[in-house]
């Protein structure tokens, strides 16, 4: 039988790349698609500190696990390319069982306060984490339903809907962000509403704290861990190979926002995680 194939967008680094190699090491085949192709390139996009990760590195881990990586250049403010990362994935495999919705709009206004957020941004913010993400759908449901079926993942925020424990910059979020992450939230459950019977698993993942690539290069990870304990990206990447391959526990959760940390621990997906408390 041939492999599930699976496309996972922000897989550069962070959780979208942990899940790609995860999802690979369970028998996946992996389309990978975000802005930073190569390793040694990206950079924030607030003022340029240069961060860890690209798909090539992840291509190489997928393809160390055994599974086919295609690579996928994707911006989430250009919407032909986030169409063609579906379009590029099925015409390579021929189908998509597995849809994991991480990539995220991080440019301008994503730290500003209401006040300080200028239109335009908050335009890009809704692009960037609600309409790309739609638009990605719209391609990706119809083939999944004429195979009779498909997973869909969206990666979620306590953001659109938990109280902020303190401003953004000092651990909390923004206004704009969190509107955007309150409306994608919808998502999911509305999918199992309406597709659910067409063989369609939709869920919601939220990660809570995790320490990325991201937060570490920026020094951003302090202000957090105040609030939250942290988890690293593999903990979020077991949850999401866990929902896309065990079905017959997995799916008590369809249609819900399913705590990823929560799950991994209560579950014992990932062998000494979490570690023992000092």
């Amino acid at each position: 039988m041939s492999r599930p194939i699976a496309l996972v967008t922000g897989a550069s680094r962070g959780i979208g790349k942990a899940a790609a190699i995860d999802l690979a090491a369970a028998g996946y085949d992996v389309a990978i698609a975000a802005r930073t192709l190569t390793e040694g390139t990206g950079r924030t996009d607030d003022d340029g500190t240069a961060v860890p990760g690209g798909l090539d590195t992840t291509a190489a881990r997928i393809e160390e696990e055994g599974g086919q990586a295609l690579l996928i250049p994707m911006d989430l403010l250009d919407r032909t390319s986030v169409e063609a990362a579906a379009d590029t994935t099925l015409e390579k495999f021929g189908r998509i069982d597995l849809l994991v919705n991480n990539a995220i709009y991080q440019g301008s206004g994503v730290l500003d306060l209401f006040l300080d957020v200028a239109d335009d941004d908050l335009h890009k913010l809704f692009e960037g984490n609600v309409f790309a993400q739609l638009a990605l759908l719209r391609k990706v449901l119809p083939a999944m339903l004429e195979s009779g079926g498909g997973t869909v993942i969206n990666m979620v925020s306590g953001a659109g809907f938990d109280q902020p424990p303190a401003k953004v910059g000092s651990g909390g979020w923004s206004m704009g962000y969190a509107m955007t992450k309150a409306a994608f939230g919808r998502v999911a459950p509305l999918l199992h509403v309406e597709h659910g019977d067409q063989g369609i698993r939709a869920f919601s993942v939220e990660p809570g704290f995790v320490v990325t690539e991201k937060t570490e290069a920026t020094g951003r990870s302090a202000k957090y861990a105040a609030h939250f304990r942290p988890a690293t990206p593999d903990v979020i990447g077991r949850c999401i190979r866990w929902l896309a391959t065990e079905p017959t526990e997995a799916d008590e959760l369809l249609g819900t926002t399913v705590y990823a940390q929560r799950e991994v621990k209560r579950r014992g997906l990932l062998p000494g995680w979490p570690p023992p408390k000092d």
